[in-house]
Order: C-alpha cells, then sequence, then structure tokens
C-alpha cells in the first residue's frame, strides 16, 4: 500500500506535448501529498502527411493510470480532473463518434491562414471578439483550415471538444467545454464572455458544433459504468473540470502571497513558456493588440495576460538531434555543459517561424546565427547556452510590454512548471529581467488540478486558500539577479530588441 495518508485522495490527469501522467494527490486537510500513478510518453504521429495527436493510445494510457489509481486507493478516491494543452480539438457527430484523429497544432495546414483572416475580417476586430495573440497555430486558423480542406467533417459535427473536454466525454460523458480552454481558441468573447459567433459568421465559419462552456470547478457527472468497470473506481467518483487549460492550472498554483494585488508575474515553463501576470479584467487597447499579448481565462473570473514564448521545445529537439548524431541525450548533462560555456555570444528570437517545427533544429539555430551576422556556435555547449540566454532575455522583453501595457511594475516572478527545475534557466531570467525569480513548484500544474477539485468539493474555499496549500505542499528556492551582470545583459537585450520583427 502507499504511504500517502488514508484520507481524501483526488486524480489528476495532466497531458503535455512530450508526455503525459496520472497523478494522485491526497490531502490531509493542510497540504497534498503527491504520488504518480503512471507516467507515458506523448508526441505527434504522422498520417497521410498531416500531424495528428493519438489521443486514443492517450485514452488507453489515461485508464491504465485510473487503474492503478483505483487499485492502490479504492475507496479513497473522490474525484479526477483532466488538464492539457490549449488550442486542439476533436469533433464528435451526432451519434456520438469521433470525426478523424485530432491534429496538432504544429500541422502545416494552418499556414498564411492569418493574412487570409485579416482579409475578411481586421486584425483589430478579430482582437477585440477574442483577446487572444495572433498565431498561425490558433484553433481560429485550424477551424478555417478544416472547412477549406474537410468541410464534410464539419458538416457532421454536432459536437465541438477541445482535448481535455473530449476526454471528459471519455469519463463522464459530458460535452461541455472549460471556460479556460474555450478562451484560448480566438473565438470566445472576452467581455461578452460567449462563442464569438458573429466573428465566426464573418470569417464563413460554423458555429453549430459550439455548445455550453463551463467555469473551472464544475461538478461534470460521475464515471462512466464502463470506466468504473475498467479501474475499478466507484460510482462516487466524480469527473471534475478543474482549469483544464494547463497553464491556468500551473497559475493556480503559484505560491504567491499577493493574489488579487499587482507586482508579480509568472512563467510556466515547459514545451511552451507563458510569461504573464494575472488580471480581473482583459487588456484589449490599441497598445496590447500592436504587442501581440493575450488574454486567457484563468480560475474565478482572472485573466491570464501574457505572451506565449517558444519555450524548452527549442532544448527538447535539440537534444533529439543530439540523440540522432550520437550526441549526449540527457537534459542534466546539456544544461551543465551550458553552464561552462562562454556567456552571450550569440542570441536568437525563440519566436522565429523557423523554429516551429524543424527537421534539425540546432541547424536552424546556427543559419538563423549566420543570417544575422553573429557568431555561429558550435557543439551541444554552445548552443545549448544560446537557447537559454536567448530564452531570459525574451521573457525580459515580454515583461516589459506587460509592464507598459498594464501600468505594474514587476517586483517578483514566479517560475513554475517543469522548467523550473533548469538552475541555469531561472538565473538567466533574473539576471535578464533584473528581477528576484522564485522558481516552483515543478508540480504547479497537476497540484492547480488537484486543488480545485477538492475546493469544488468543500476543502478549500478562495483562490488564496488554494495558493496557501500550495506553499505549504511544495518547495522553492530564490534567484536574485546578480548585479555585477546588468551591464552585460542591457546590451544583449538591446541586441535582442534589433533582431525582433517591428511588427508581429
Amino acid at each position: 500500500m502507499s504511504d500517502l495518508p488514508a484520507q481524501q485522495v483526488y486524480l489528476g490527469v495532466d497531458l503535455g506535448a512530450e508526455s503525459g501522467r496520472v497523478m494522485a494527490g491526497s490531502w490531509n486537510g493542510s497540504r497534498f501529498e503527491l504520488s504518480q500513478l503512471h507516467r507515458f510518453s506523448n508526441g505527434s504521429i504522422r498520417i497521410a502527411n498531416t500531424l495528428r495527436w493519438d489521443i486514443l493510445r492517450l485514452w488507453s494510457e489515461i485508464q491504465n493510470g485510473l487503474t492503478a489509481g483505483g487499485k492502490e486507493f479504492g475507496s479513497e478516491v473522490r474525484a479526477v480532473g483532466v488538464d492539457t494543452w490549449a488550442l486542439d480539438f476533436v469533433l464528435l457527430s451526432k451519434s456520438g463518434e469521433m470525426l478523424g484523429l485530432p491534429h496538432h497544432y504544429r500541422d502545416a495546414r494552418t499556414k498564411g491562414l492569418i493574412k487570409v483572416a485579416d482579409n475578411k475580417v481586421p486584425r483589430a476586430e478579430i482582437f477585440a471578439a477574442s483577446g487572444i495573440q495572433f498565431m498561425e497555430i490558433n484553433t481560429l486558423y485550424q477551424w478555417m483550415a478544416m472547412h477549406r480542406t474537410s468541410p464534410e467533417v464539419i458538416a457532421a459535427a454536432d459536437r465541438f471538444l477541445m482535448i481535455p473536454d473530449f476526454l471528459n466525454w471519455c469519463l463522464c460523458g459530458s460535452t461541455s467545454v472549460e471556460f479556460t480552454n474555450a478562451t484560448t481558441t480566438q473565438f470566445y468573447h472576452p467581455t461578452r464572455k460567449t462563442w464569438s459567433t458573429e466573428l465566426l459568421g464573418r470569417l464563413g465559419l460554423s458555429s453549430a458544433p459550439l455548445r455550453e462552456v463551463v467555469l473551472p470547478g464544475t461538478v461534470l457527472d460521475s464515471l462512466r459504468e464502463s470506466v468504473q468497470a475498467i479501474t475499478g473506481l466507484g460510482a462516487n467518483v466524480q469527473t471534475i473540470a478543474p482549469a483544464t487549460h494547463d497553464t491556468a492550472s500551473a497559475v493556480a498554483a503559484v505560491p504567491t502571497e499577493r493574489t488579487g494585488k499587482a507586482g508579480w508575474a509568472y512563467i510556466s515553463s515547459g514545451t511552451w513558456s507563458l510569461v504573464g501576470i494575472e488580471s480581473a479584467e482583459p487588456y484589449l487597447s490599441e497598445r496590447a493588440l500592436e504587442l501581440n499579448l493575450t488574454n486567457e481565462g484563468g480560475v474565478d473570473g482572472t485573466w491570464r495576460v501574457l505572451k506565449n514564448v517558444m519555450g524548452l521545445w527549442l532544448v527538447q529537439q535539440c537534444r533529439r538531434a543530439f540523440e540522432a548524431q550520437g550526441g549526449t541525450a540527457d537534459y542534466g548533462v546539456l544544461v551543465s555543459l551550458a553552464e561552462q560555456a562562454n556567456p552571450l555570444r550569440a542570441i536568437i528570437d525563440p519566436d522565429d517561424a523557423r523554429f516551429l517545427n524543424p527537421t534539425d533544429m540546432p541547424a536552424a539555430i546556427r543559419g538563423y546565427c549566420g543570417e544575422t551576422g553573429q557568431r555561429v556556435p558550435i557543439g551541444e555547449a554552445a548552443i545549448i547556452r544560446c537557447v537559454l540566454e536567448s530564452l531570459a532575455l525574451k521573457y525580459a522583453v515580454v515583461v516589459g510590454q506587460i509592464e507598459e501595457v498594464t501600468q505594474q511594475r514587476i517586483e517578483v516572478i514566479h517560475i513554475v512548471g517543469g522548467g523550473s527545475r533548469n538552475r541555469l534557466l531561472n538565473q538567466l531570467t533574473a539576471d535578464a529581467c533584473q528581477c528576484p525569480v522564485v522558481a516552483g513548484p515543478a508540480e504547479a500544474t497537476i497540484l492547480g488540478n488537484l486543488l480545485v477539485q477538492a475546493r469544488t468539493l468543500g476543502e478549500l474555499g478562495s483562490l488564496a486558500d488554494i495558493r496557501q496549500a500550495v506553499r505549504r505542499s511544495a518547495d522553492v528556492e530564490c534567484f536574485e539577479p546578480r548585479p555585477d551582470t546588468q551591464g552585460m545583459w542591457g546590451a544583449a537585450r538591446e541586441r535582442l530588441a534589433g533582431l525582433l520583427p517591428q511588427r508581429f
């Protein structure tokens, strides 16, 4: 049997672009103790020259994890909650048939569609109706692409479900879409808080499969009988929608004591880096549009005013390339090598389009540096150092943009998620931003997921209570900016500014 206290147990399903896991959290009235039940790989698959998610395999793996939870904890389990990445979706027919494997957001089918949409509806009006930054991977452009290539699938669609919503349908039959993920689509209205059906109509897109949107903390239903039979979990186990967007769950678990106050920012660090603040309202100004900021929903009616930065995807893809060429494949070793490399020799814009899905990431980085007249990084250490420093510098740029738009001074940055374990990146971020960094918890996403579940069933009260429980449940580490580096980082920020596009 587990060493976890036999009290209240919640199960969290957390899917990322690289891996997924099912975790158990045991609540003792004050803090969570976490236990990993099952971990599995994730990634894209190619079918007929398209990039897809193998969602059925993921559902099978999730059932394996829930089965482990049923065997381990039995009647102690109270609820299950799912969080995943955003943007991608599944369509169901009226009879509940899945209409194809979901596309991966990195699939090339959306290339050029931002301009197509701009020609139909002015960009300012799209932003006013969505509050979302313009990226070709957004759900809006995926929806446009599907109307172009598969109109017969659109015609047969009765339900539009984001990835976690589809998994909730698998768990309990729910066909609702959860708020934090709905807001990322670029067709959910940030002030009316409804689907932007008028925008979709002007773009010639269907809104027929769009259904009810529910808030984080909604009890969806008890588990399907078939899921109960497979997993051994009981009919009393509730499926609860936490903040189903993984970043929204991670932000809910930022261990700040400033809930409801200004002066702090977060970086949810993983495959993507989400750099932003928590706000009581979205920011929809002309300047926010010019800077390509985004407004995504959070817990308790909050908004995450942020920008997506390419993130540790760059390191992940470098590692794969190094491994394929017989080099170093261990993340820890790569970071240690980078720590010894010469600082600030070359800088890239992490969000340059060539880094979205290259066949050889190190080659793409070298090519960028050569084309921009910089010293080309040679070897694993120099390339990873270039990536990490460039990420830290891009974080500093985004923090400055958010300070400008919101007119608030950021006094501390919280880094949460798996990337918070990267102590070199944490220190580089403190140096680049000239701001203290609090790193951790690494398990912020699953903690946010579990704590929203626990609050739904009466264990906690406010968002501030959730964050207090996080501080009791996880350790953090503080990084101060090194004063002797201020000049070199200031010059490096100017170098990066010269590389960034003048307009997005």
